[in-house]
């Protein structure tokens, strides 16, 4: 399996990213070249280019030839000869050539592709006396955006200009789906006009079935697209799709962060995941592998104007690198496919876990697990598995100033109503096991039980249930809940590289209706930085803070609550409570209500909206409104979910900004 040659994301691009003016290229380029809306123009672009006669030199001053190569096939063109402009580049190699330095540039060349966007001539301008009178120097920039879609129209590859991200959409079999987000951007660019959603819905096959803008109206407002009020506003059938999201006029935050809730008409379906992820990867892991009554699906959203060849993706249970199935069918560019991993993999079985070679095709993936004979659904998404870590010694070593180091805190629900069953997580290739130790702590933080787990070896996945390790200890949280907290352990040696994860599968009791979340541990709330932890949406430590988007779910059905479960977790343990606020938003983004609460370092709170503000407050808050979690002293971590008591229920991890 062969993935696509294209940089789409690192963390040290993106943090540099932010920083205008010095961001090469790199993970804005993809985005630029795989918009949708210049698909066509690439076409004709790349047409205009193979007709033009004569030698073609390509010259790739900035690294990136392998993505320009990926999205328009330039190798197709058989260029006959490729220049650098990065000294550290020459040795490379493009199309069967070798990497000359752009002094050696022949001056009787015909056509010279400059392959980037070349803002105010600066690239072209270079070239000045390396080129000869004849030769015709082509660059991107027929391939841009017009300019009232751009953020900063002077750069055109600043991050600001690509926030985008794909939503899975779905109105199809009385099932239904609900992206909500917020205004998170504010009023808009300096100068410019309030920031807009610019979307467009495609097809199964990639077609696009309606785009229009989406005015985000004041700062805090609420932001909801409902895929009934999309079928009904463009007269559509049934359809199952990728909605594309691009704000034009944000001024900070690169990424379309949203809330996707799918809903049916019978109550008894209710499933929620956390937004897409805007990079696609080469590797996604953390999907447990079904059980005997159950049917998997990987929904796979093919996020580039090119067509996924047949056997491009590909699955296998993890730690078994010899046992890969690949999908056979090829998949049409922006089109979506629903695949059945569990007629892959038919023997792979709960609770095995199962890692997607995804070749940087598409962004994080969901899957649907439904269950026979109720037909009850769950959807949740897969995390991205690092390519580029491997075994950091630092960690171990600095294990005494760490404290308790890197945390994986996942939520116990109130044990009355659900049981929780947890799975750590392989999240990157290099890792070959997981020396971890579970811990459970109450609402007050006071540990409960805590269980060594061992060396994990990668092929092997360690289910832990909560109920069944609380009755062998004969302990209960008081007030029957609290939080559970995977960490690293070195008591018997091994190696960690910083990428922990951990999935939670949780049941409720009465109905047998799950939900799955995973994520990645961090150091939280911590004085020491070690590497680039602990992390924050926004300041340095000791001044760490909290901004959580809590949605309500008021517009799914009568009868719904919200439930939220805040965590204060610490790698340094101290004796501060959180102050943590919790700002009910209505749809305009005006302040109606506010309540507050105090999580003791280590603990948590599992908080209702139908608890939180009485009936009255609620309703002056109308639909669509949401909770805008802030806390000033600290961060915390959050889940949410949507309740129908003794009938569905939903849950995954919140996002911050």
């Amino acid at each position: 399996m062969r993935s696509l040659a294209i940089r789409s994301f690192t963390n040290a691009d993106h943090r540099r990213g932010w920083r205008p003016g010095n961001n090469s290229g790199g993970t804005t380029l993809f985005k630029a070249l795989g918009h949708p809306a210049v698909a066509g123009q690439a076409r004709e672009w790349r047409a205009s280019l193979s007709a033009l006669s004569g030698r073609l030199a390509v010259y790739d001053p900035l690294g990136d030839i392998g993505t320009v190569d990926a999205f328009l096939d330039i190798r197709g063109l058989r260029p006959a000869g490729y220049y650098v402009q990065q000294v550290e580049h020459l040795g490379g190699r493009f199309a069967d050539l070798d990497a000359q330095p752009v002094t050696a540039l022949p001056d009787d060349a015909d056509v010279l592709l400059l392959a980037a966007f070349d803002d105010g001539g600066g690239l072209a301008g270079h070239l000045a006396g390396l080129v000869g009178p004849r030769t015709r120097t082509v660059t991107l920039d027929p391939l841009r955006l017009p300019a009232h879609r751009l953020t900063v129209p002077g750069r055109y590859l600043d991050p600001r200009n690509f926030a985008t991200n794909f939503a899975l959409l779905r109105d199809a079999g009385g099932l239904h789906t609900r992206v909500v987000t917020a205004n998170y951007w504010g009023t808009g660019a300096a100068g410019g006009e309030g920031p807009t959603l610019w979307c467009r819905l495609m097809g199964e096959d990639g077609d696009t079935l309606a785009e229009w803008d989406e005015a985000l109206g004041p700062a805090d407002g609420a932001v909801v697209i409902d895929s009934a009020d999309i079928r009904d506003r463009f007269g559509l059938g049934d359809y199952c799709g990728s909605l594309f999201l691009h704000a034009v006029g944000a001024p900070v935050h690169d990424v379309v962060k949203y809330a996707l809730d799918t809903y049916g008409d019978g109550p008894e379906q209710l499933s929620c995941t956390h937004d897409a992820n805007a990079w696609p990867a080469e590797f996604y892991a953390g999907v447990p592998a079904p059980e005997a009554d159950e049917r998997l699906l990987l929904w796979v959203q093919n996020s580039h104007p090119i067509e996924i060849p047949a056997g491009a993706v590909g699955f296998n249970r993890m730690g078994r690198d010899d046992e890969v199935r690949a999908y056979p069918e090829s998949i049409p560019p922006f089109g979506v496919r629903g695949i059945d991993v569990g007629g892959l993999l038919p023997d792979a079985r709960f609770p095995e876990q199962i890692e997607i070679r995804a070749g940087e095709y598409f962004v994080r993936p969901r899957y649907e697990v439904v269950r026979e004979p109720s037909g009850r659904r769950r959807i949740a998404h897969a995390n991205v598995e690092r390519t580029d870590l491997r075994p950091d010694p630092a960690i171990r070593a600095n294990a005494s100033h760490l404290g308790r180091g890197y945390i994986m805190p996942l939520p116990l629900l109130p044990l009355d109503a659900f049981a929780t069953v947890c799975l750590p997580a392989p999240m990157a290739t290099g890792q070959a096991e997981l020396p971890v130790r579970v811990e459970l702590f109450d609402p007050e933080g006071r540990l409960v039980a805590s269980e060594y787990l061992g060396r994990i070896a990668r092929r092997d996945s360690v289910a832990v249930d909560i109920d069944a390790w609380l009755a062998a200890e004969g302990v209960r949280p008081e007030a029957g809940s609290g939080h559970i907290e995977f960490l690293y352990d070195f008591r018997g040696g091994g190696e960690a590289d910083g990428w922990l994860h951990a999935l939670a599968r949780i049941e409720q009791r009465s109905t047998g209706h799950r939900a799955e979340t995973i994520f990645g541990a961090h150091l939280f709330n911590t004085p020491l930085v070690f590497r680039d932890e602990p992390q924050s949406y926004a300041g340095r430590p000791p001044g760490l803070t909290t901004r959580l988007f809590l949605r309500l779910g008021d517009g799914v059905s009568e009868g719904t609550d919200t439930m939220c479960h805040l965590i204060h977790p610490s790698s340094m343990p101290h004796s501060r409570p959180s102050d943590t606020e919790l700002r009910l938003v209505d749809a305009e983004g005006v302040r109606v209500a506010e309540a507050r609460v105090r999580i003791p370092c280590g603990g948590s709170r599992h908080l209702r909206y139908g608890e939180l503000f009485p009936r009255g407050t609620r309703e002056r808050a109308g639909p669509n409104a949401h909770i805008v979690i802030r806390d000033a002293t600290c961060r915390l971590f959050g889940f949410h979910g949507l309740l129908r008591p003794e009938v569905s229920f939903s849950l995954d991890h919140m996002f911050g900004y």
